[in-house]
Parts: C-alpha cells; structure tokens; sequence
C-alpha cells in the first residue's frame, strides 16, 4: 500500500503522488519509459531508499520509517547498479555465495551451531527450492553450473537473479528491466515466471516498459506518475484494491543534465508538454537519475 508517495533528488522529483493498494501474492508492474522514476520506486518501496513525502507499508511495516525492517522481508533481482550478477561468477558460485550470506546474517544463533552436515544439506536445499521456483534448469545451461554468468542468455539471468533473491524467502520480490532486450516469447515466460512467483504468495514488483493486462500497473507516463487500475494476476491472500489515479504533477521539459548522472537506462527522455523552465517542485528525468546515482555509492 502507498499514499502520496514521493522522492526528491538534488535536482527535482524522481516521482510524487504515488498511491496503490496490492494485497499479498499481487502482481504490480511498474510501467514507464526510462528515466521516470520506476527504479527509483521499486528501491523505495522496497526499503532501499528514503521517500520525502507521503509514507507505504510493506507487510505491515511502514515506510520510510521502518526501511531496515522491510529490506529483511523484501528480495531485489536484477537491479542495475544495486544488485547485479557478477559476470565473471558461476552460477553455482553465485548460489553458494548467497546460501553462505543467508546463513550468516538471517540465520539463527542456533542454525549457525548445527553440524557442518546438516548446514550443507540445508543450504542445497534452498537452492534447490529456489532453482525450482525460478524455473532454471542447471542441466541446460551450457557448462551446467559451472557457465560464467556472462555466457548466459538473458531470460536465464533473470531467472538466476529470482532465484538468488528468492534463497531469503521474502515476502515481496523486485525486479528491474523485466521485459529489457527480450523477444515476444521471452517476455512473455519472463511474465508466465513472475506470475508463478506470485502465485506462491510472493508479491512481485516489476520495473517494465510495458505491462501485462493482468497486472496492477503503476504507470509512470512522461514526467508525471499516475496509476491505472487492472486485475491482480491470481488471486492475493489479501483483497486487492485498484490502483486510484494520482493527480498528475505539472509536467516540464527535463532540465539539462549538469556533469555525469547514472541513468536508469540510456534512453532518450519522454517528451513533455509545458513551460520550458523548470521548478523545484517538477518531477524530472534528472531527479530519478541523481536519486539513483546516490544510492549505488550508498
């Protein structure tokens, strides 16, 4: 659920006056083109960044008050620039790495004194789990689990990134770039996996340029956000209310960039309608940048 959500970089709004209601197991598609603020919404409401106005909850805990609390229920995929695979990394060192981090930091006292034996059946357990669940088979990848993430294609990194963020059994799921340089049928099992997933009770957040008809989409149009109400993908084990459409903000031409900003991808901005100068209280291509850029050196 969010209220009046909004974040503000140095130079300007990344995005404002987002509200939504998606109950468990939901399916949200946050649609836009590049440079409206999507990632920048994903990562908020995920806990990974700091909203200035209005508030969200996230299983019951509240943003932004509570971000350490929701960052240990919330998995990230493929976020560029936050938490991307290593492409000089197996995919089985991927998997082990992330058993080993889960087990350090989200395991109990008691889980870390268990005998050696029994932490390792544990951990290939989960993998196998999460494998299953992201629907990637090892035997079919080229060198099995021993090919280089950069010798994958790019369906099957996605699933690799779900199934790494879904070793912690979270409760909400993100993932950007959902439908990047993929074909007809690649998008749609990308769409037929994340609907899997939230089938399983797992809410999904997923960044895209377009979304499905059977998602709630939050679409971020030109400089503005507004959300548009359509169907849950499966039924959520809370009632799932529409999106209500947020009052659009004045919308302006972006302002030019000063000095380098990491972008979210490199596309050319949305054309807008408006004066041509500027104000603080715009919501521009460069505000989502900034906001993003100073997350990845957090």
């Amino acid at each position: 659920m969010a209220e009046g959500l909004g974040l503000k970089g140095p130079r300007g709004w990344a995005f404002r006056d987002v509200s939504f209601h998606a109950g468990a197991g939901a399916l949200v598609a946050l649609e836009g083109p590049s440079g409206t603020g999507r990632t920048c919404l994903l990562l908020a409401l995920t806990g990974r960044m700091k909203t200035q106005e209005g508030h969200a909850e996230v299983g019951g805990l509240r943003l932004p008050r509570k971000m350490a609390a929701v960052r240990r229920i919330a998995g990230l995929g493929q976020v560029p620039g936050v938490s991307e695979l290593d492409p000089s990394l197996t995919v089985a060192e991927h998997l082990r790495e992330r058993a080993l981090l889960q087990r350090r930091f989200d395991g109990s006292v008691r889980a870390l004194l268990r005998r050696p034996g029994t932490r390792a059946a544990e951990a290939r357990a989960r993998i196998a789990e999460a494998l299953a669940a992201a629907g990637l088979d090892l035997a079919a990848l080229p060198k099995g689990e021993r090919t280089s993430v950069r010798d994958l294609e790019r369906l099957e990194a996605l699933r690799l990134s779900i199934a790494l963020a879904l070793m912690g059994r979270p409760r909400l799921i993100g993932v950007d770039d959902t439908d990047l340089k993929l074909s007809d049928a690649d998008r749609a099992e990308a769409w037929a996996l994340l609907r899997a997933v939230a089938a399983a009770g797992t809410t999904v957040l997923a960044v895209c340029s377009e979304a499905p008809a059977d998602a709630l989409r939050i679409t971020t149009v030109g400089t503005t956000v507004s959300t548009a109400a359509a169907t849950p993908a499966t039924e959520p084990a809370e009632p799932s209310e529409p999106g209500t459409a947020a009052e659009p903000a004045a919308a302006t031409e972006p302002a030019a960039a000063e000095g380098p900003a990491a972008a979210e991808e490199p596309t050319e901005p949305a054309a807008a309608e408006g004066p041509a100068a500027a104000t603080e209280d715009d919501i521009t291509e460069e505000g989502a940048a900034d906001a993003l850029a100073e997350t990845r050196r957090a």
